[in-house]
């Protein structure tokens, strides 16, 4: 028997590992196969793309915020695997009262991710590909934390545009800025994913802007915004402006180790 407690606190169990897994999770989707359960994924939704050729060929079920309950049930998957925020709350409890199993996640930390590859990886019997990737992760953050710096650099992450939008303390994007040595400028913001103004950010005088490339898709022409702002914004006067692969911030699992030592290059 396999038990395992979500992120909602249930706790879900299997007797043995599940054979046909829906995953409703882009970056969970990729973490299946880089478990090597990649067989065992018969479902996944329109925004699952990497790994590219391998997710081509697997049933779609349309997108993490409007699932195809009847093409899921037909699946007939012994596992759904849902997130919090990427999916609605009414098409799981939908899901569940198909009779489905949903095991929901959201992680929020590095630490939340680790315990998603564990979980992921116990459901899906690959429980040694799982430890090699958490290891991989340790790895990473070990090596990442070990430079020593006189401060955290102050780091603005914008992810949104008209307005502009960015994350507070309590998001996996934040997790993985402080783990790489960095100090998000707007974490003390009340809303996960607070809006901010041009002059908030003569305010609060980011050293390092990343720009990401998803869910907005920032890009060099984006850089004209803060640019404007000039030397008064120490990012813009020492040229520490850089458009990052948004993957890297925001997909928890096996970009993780990259991520991290990425992020710290740039922080640095």
């Amino acid at each position: 028997m396999i038990r395992r407690t979500d992120d909602l606190e249930r706790v879900v169990e299997l007797e043995r590992p599940a054979e046909r897994i829906v995953s409703l999770v882009p970056s969970i989707t990729e973490t299946l196969f880089a478990l090597g359960a990649g067989e065992r994924v018969v479902g996944v939704t329109i925004y699952c793309v990497h790994p590219a050729e391998q997710v081509r060929t697997r049933t779609r079920v349309g997108g993490t915020k409007n699932i195809a309950l009847k093409t899921i049930v037909e699946l007939a998957p012994d596992l759904v695997i849902a997130n919090v925020e990427e999916n609605r709350r009414q098409q799981i409890a939908a899901l569940e009262e198909a009779g489905l199993r949903v095991f929901v996640t959201f992680p929020r930390t590095i630490e939340g991710c680790l315990k998603m590859i564990a979980d992921v990886a116990a459901l899906a019997g690959a429980d040694e590909p799982g430890k090699a990737l958490i290891g991989a992760v340790e790895q990473a953050r070990a090596e990442v934390a070990s430079p020593a710096r006189a401060a955290p650099a102050r780091v603005l992450c914008p992810i949104w545009k008209n307005p502009y939008m960015t994350v507070n303390r309590d998001t996996f994007v934040d997790s993985v800025l402080r783990a790489a040595g960095g100090e998000n400028v707007f974490a003390d913001k009340a809303e996960r994913y607070p809006r901010f103004t041009l002059d908030e950010v003569l305010e609060r005088k980011p050293e390092v802007i990343l720009l990401p490339t998803e869910p907005y898709h920032f890009g060099p022409a984006d850089m004209s915004d803060f640019a404007a702002l000039g030397a008064r914004v120490p990012a813009v006067r020492d040229g520490r402006m850089y458009i990052v692969e948004g993957e890297l911030l925001s997909w928890y699992g096996p970009r993780l180790p990259r991520a991290l030592r990425t992020i710290s290059a740039l922080l640095g």
